[in-house]
């Protein structure tokens, strides 16, 4: 992925709306974009076959 820890943190560390698929602070309980309530973590591996 990154090349340095910093970057890789940056774009990791973030939550995903179920719903609207938008990008969210880790500390987000809600989404900012529609409000919904149900965020998960991204996915910090690949989805290789």
């Amino acid at each position: 992925m990154a090349r340095f820890p910093e970057a890789e943190a940056r774009n990791l560390m973030k939550k995903i709306c179920m719903k609207c698929s938008a990008r969210n602070a880790i500390k987000a309980t809600r989404c900012r974009k529609c409000g919904y309530s149900k965020l998960r973590t991204k996915a910090k591996e690949s989805r290789g076959s």
